[in-house]
């Protein structure tokens, strides 16, 4: 059996970000083309379709994870170094604000739940959310 530890990260990102579009629960919010994903960056994203390629990345790290992951947790994966001119550069998370509101929307497709397992609080992959993660790297796989 195929799973994503199988495939290129960017690989399946992209193939599952196609799929994504198809949903009609996951769809940009009308703000998204104005904000910054981080406060270190210094523009908003220049992809078109940056909503569902973030989608999918988070989607393939309540794989990885196979724990609960909350919003904060993924504020610091997908956090980046802030240049701060002659200052020595700090690390800083990304905005909240998008991650959660993506969970929001994978939740409400039903690839992800709410759960609490010894008092972690998070949301994990529903086996719906396992299985469309091994459809897609198993379409890969096979070429």
């Amino acid at each position: 059996m195929v799973t994503v530890f199988d495939v290129k990260a960017n690989e399946l990102i992209e193939k599952v970000k196609e799929e994504l579009k198809k949903v009609d629960a996951i769809k940009p919010m009308e703000w998204a083309k104005y904000v910054k994903t981080s406060a270190g960056r210094k523009k908003p994203p220049e992809q078109e379709d940056w909503w569902y390629i973030k989608a999918a990345s988070i989607l393939r790290q309540l794989y990885i994870q196979k724990r609960p992951v909350g919003t904060q947790r993924l504020r610091t994966k997908y956090g980046s170094t802030k240049k701060r001119g002659t200052v020595t550069p700090h690390f800083v998370k990304a905005g909240g604000a998008i991650i959660r509101k993506i969970l929001q929307q994978l939740e409400k497709a039903g690839f992800v739940k709410k759960t609490e397992i010894k008092g972690k609080k998070g949301r994990v992959l529903t086996p719906k959310g396992k299985s469309f993660l091994d459809k897609e790297a198993a379409k890969i796989k096979r070429g």
